[in-house]
């Protein structure tokens, strides 16, 4: 019941500026408001708390300052410059430094050449201080594009960044090969947009077939991987093919959003693997916060609880 078109239903309100402006202007208005469960905050003040709530449960984390698809270069140099201040906030905080980010908030869909400017400066700001940044991947029709961007920058000697690869889509596993031949970091997904049968898989036992086959290519072949995700059942097999296989449990790391499956996150780090939380934040967190609704039909019934307890 709760498949492709729901996916595709929630990708579709992601896109909708008025839900995107109502929902900047109430969805945080309170500290238990019900975006809160998934997105940090909209301020880097609000996000480095968040890391440190994590820190302090002995997770690591990865911040994303929310932001896509920009119209204008205008607003890409915005996004590039507020960037640059996320990376000083955190060095002057002294939490973990490691960020994500997209490229369509730099450009991307308005000029490739300033994107990859904007991300030069993000990274000249970031490396020098130690950061890790890892280059999320958005729909299908940005997927050849941003590895493009990403080997530009790899090859003008940039190593400290990472990519991310979606089981769900048919070409990922030559991708795969592609990003192990250059020695690259990557986060290995399901796979969150909406996207036809003429790219990717449509039933959830083909995609799930594919992120086992490459997380088993990631553990042996790959540079510390990450195994983004939640499914108790894709955990349980990268554990034990990473046991049958010596692979150590230093060798890799289980990521999974903020807000998601605390009580499994927790349990991996008791367990002595290593778990890295993705916590979002920022004004422009509609758009994530409904796909996040599109992937689990649990994700609805937390919402409507908290709509119901707000308006009570």
């Amino acid at each position: 019941m709760f498949g492709a078109a729901s996916k595709g239903f929630f990708n579709l309100l992601a896109r909708s500026r008025i839900l995107n402006t109502l929902a900047s202007r109430y969805g945080m208005r309170r500290p238990n408001s019900f975006a809160r469960r998934f997105i940090a905050g909209e301020t880097i003040s609000e996000a480095i708390e968040a890391a440190r709530r994590v820190e302090a449960r002995g997770l690591t984390h990865t911040l994303d300052l929310l932001g896509e698809s920009v119209t204008t270069l205008e607003q890409a140099d915005a996004a590039a410059r507020a960037y640059l201040k996320v990376v000083d906030a955190i060095v002057q905080s002294g939490i973990g430094r490691n960020l994500s980010l997209k490229l369509t908030q730099l450009g991307l869909d308005v000029d490739k050449a300033s994107a990859i400017d904007n991300l030069r400066k993000i990274l000249e700001r970031a490396e020098p201080a130690a950061f890790f940044v890892r280059v999320d991947m958005e729909s299908s029709h940005y997927t050849d594009v941003t590895l493009e961007v990403f080997e530009t920058l790899w090859q003008q000697g940039h190593r400290q960044i990472g990519i991310v690869l979606q089981s769900a889509l048919h070409r990922s596993d030559q991708d795969l090969r592609r990003i192990n031949a250059l020695g690259a970091r990557v986060r290995l997904v399901k796979g969150a947009y909406n996207e036809p049968k003429s790219v990717a898989y449509q039933k959830k036992a083909d995609v799930d077939a594919a992120y086992a086959r490459m997380m088993r290519t990631l553990l042996t072949e790959g540079v510390y991987p990450a195994i983004a995700t939640h499914d108790p059942k894709m955990i349980e097999l990268t554990r034990t093919y990473a046991n049958e296989h010596g692979v150590a449990p230093d060798r890799f790391e289980f990521q999974m959003l903020y807000g998601v499956r605390r009580d499994l996150q927790a349990r991996l780090v008791r367990d002595g693997y290593r778990l890295r939380v993705y916590i979002p934040f920022g004004r422009e967190w509609f758009p994530y916060f409904m796909r996040r609704l599109g992937e689990r039909p649990a994700n609805i019934g937390f919402v409507l609880r908290g709509i119901l307890g707000e308006t009570g």
